[in-house]
């Protein structure tokens, strides 16, 4: 670990003193989740050493750490991507503040397209694995022997279990399914989806895969969730847009902060 991730978390402590059992990343357009937490600090990412601001609207740029459902949580409110910066492990410091903070598991959110009509704009997909189409990783470079990771097990069994079990009390069954990651910034072409879902795919989105490789590579458990924003390119009639994911992404807010808040409850007892 860098010695950023410790001089970041000494500074959340000395804001908020205590330690913390889970870590979330917000995506686009979920960021209200964060209004939520109680005895809750808020430190902008530019008061952290080398936290990256995004530069993507719908995107805050701050750690809350607080309460919520009673349980000590750290947020990071927005996320950098690699097509901001062309930097895999540009999220590297926020998650080694994460573990330095004391969490053991990253639940990580993002906006979504889907390849599945059943698994509809508005409505969560808990992931189930992932594909790395992008090619890039943020261990690439990394000397320790440990960049060599066992990747069969990414998305917690356990964790999955319990979201699925939040939302079926919740009376709204959640879909799984397989997240493939695209580096964006355009969105994907017809063809592109086509092979994607032929992949086995049945969501896309440009995130995410960078920042459940390096809490793995920290020995975190991962939950992550996606908040579907429209139907890939080509499966729906009109053009994708990023003020469409925006939009979309707030719909579904309300029942990704019950799941998000159920999952904490139950993982917290």
């Amino acid at each position: 670990m860098s010695g950023f991730g410790h001089e970041c978390a000494e500074i959340v402590r000395a804001a908020r003193p205590g330690s913390y059992r889970i870590g979330m990343i917000l995506g686009s357009g979920l960021g209200a989740l964060a209004e939520e937490l109680e005895e809750a600090v808020r430190i902008p990412y530019t008061h952290l050493p080398e936290f990256p601001v995004s530069t993507v609207s719908s995107h805050g740029s701050e750690l809350v750490a607080g309460k919520l459902a009673g349980v000590p949580v750290v947020i990071l409110s927005g996320r950098a991507h690699y097509y901001e910066s062309g930097n895999p492990a540009v999220m590297r410091t926020p998650v080694e503040t994460l573990k330095a903070l004391g969490c053991d598991i990253l639940v990580a959110t993002n906006a979504a397209g889907s390849l599945r009509q059943d698994v509809v704009p508005g409505s969560p997909m808990v992931i189930s694995d992932h594909i790395n189409w992008s090619g890039m990783n943020p261990l690439i470079g990394e000397e320790d022997e440990r960049r060599f990771l066992d990747m069969s097990a990414a998305y917690d069994p356990d964790l999955r279990s319990i979201l699925a079990q939040v939302a079926e009390a919740d009376g709204a069954p959640v879909a799984e399914g397989v997240y493939m990651w695209f580096s964006g910034p355009s969105f994907e072409t017809p063809a592109e989806i086509r092979m994607a879902r032929a992949l086995g795919a049945d969501a896309v989105g440009m995130s995410t895969v960078p920042e459940v490789i390096l809490a793995r590579f920290l020995g975190l458990r991962v939950a992550a969730v996606s908040v579907i924003t429209n139907y890939g390119t080509g499966l729906q009639d009109h053009a994708l847009s990023h003020d469409e994911t925006k939009a979309v992404a707030k719909t579904g807010t309300e029942r990704m902060k019950r799941l998000l808040r159920g999952l904490v409850k139950e993982v917290g007892r």
